[in-house]
């Protein structure tokens, strides 16, 4: 695995692999690598001839200094998980190297969408992760970028900013990889606490119960989001965020759920922000005949 900061290097590695006629399948992640981006990384290497990874903490997504210092780093970890993974190059750019200038001037307007949800819980979050991903993608080139369902929110939008820009991306989104109790794989979670991780599930657990009442028929939004509060409130170290049923195409507050949406929740554990989301599934088709069949699970994975 060739390892750089250099994004002239990075640059140059992805030219020479498309012109031995290898797809490029890009991983842009911050570090703190765990299973979730395991699977972006094995998702991209069976379907690439070449995997490039990138790590970087960028400081225009947060907002907080705070937040931006907690964040886990741990470089030589990472290294060793992406090499064992088959990753073909680690990118490992310094701030200075990602901005030159101290600073971006010219930053990317994430439109409306930027603005609710995690944008309005997070001031200026996604214009900084835009701005961030354009210059990476820019970097990388023709590819394929691989990106999680857990940040679902950030996912639609990438994918709008590669149409409505004419990024020459394909933007694959990758299922959620969750733990066996249900939570969501993130690099937050190491943070909490033994007591707050096991409550963490809740989260979870409230998302799937408005799943299994749409899948029962419920289509009013207002009934789901109450379900998921209601779950999530039972649990005592848990501070709800927002809660929110969308359209999955449009992100457009549901009324009536008709069609493909989405369920999704922010969560506070302690000082430890979760985010996690579901598809609310069609509701179960009746049938005049007996079966064995078993239903599938509630979140729809």
């Amino acid at each position: 695995m060739d390892v750089t900061g250099s994004a002239d290097r990075f640059r140059q590695a992805c030219d020479e692999a498309r012109r031995r006629g290898d797809v490029v399948g890009f991983v842009p992640t911050m570090g703190a690598l765990h299973q979730g981006h395991g699977r972006l990384l094995k998702q991209a290497r069976d379907e690439c001839g070449f995997v490039a990874l990138s790590i970087f903490v960028n400081p225009v997504q947060f907002d907080s200094q705070t937040d931006l210092g907690a964040y886990p780093r741990d470089l030589g970890k990472d290294r060793a998980v992406a090499g064992a993974l088959r990753t073909d190059l680690l990118f490992a750019p310094t701030e200075t190297e990602m901005y030159p200038g101290g600073g971006p001037e010219v930053t990317v307007d994430p439109g409306a969408l930027g603005e609710r949800l995690e944008g309005a819980s997070r001031q200026g979050h996604f214009r900084g992760v835009l701005t961030v991903v354009s210059k990476l993608l820019h970097m990388a080139g023709p590819c394929r970028a691989y990106f999680g369902e857990k940040d679902a929110q950030q996912l639609a939008l990438v994918e709008r900013l590669a149409r409505d820009l004419d990024f020459p991306a394909t933007i694959v989104s990758c299922p959620t990889v969750r733990e066996i109790d249900g939570l969501a794989l993130s690099s937050r979670n190491a943070r909490l606490s033994p007591q707050e991780r096991r409550a963490a599930p809740a989260l979870f657990d409230a998302l799937s119960a408005a799943a299994s009442l749409a899948r029962g028929g419920e289509r009013r939004a207002d009934v789901l989001k109450a379900e998921i509060a209601r779950g999530i409130g039972a649990e005592p170290l848990a501070r709800i965020d927002y809660v929110a049923v969308v359209d999955d195409a449009t992100w457009e507050d549901a009324t009536s759920v008709q069609g493909r949406a989405r369920a999704l929740a922010a969560v506070r554990f302690g000082d430890v922000r979760l985010i996690d989301n579901l598809v609310l599934p069609e509701p179960a088709a009746r049938s005049v005949q007996n079966t064995s069949e078993p239903e599938g699970s509630p979140e729809e994975r």
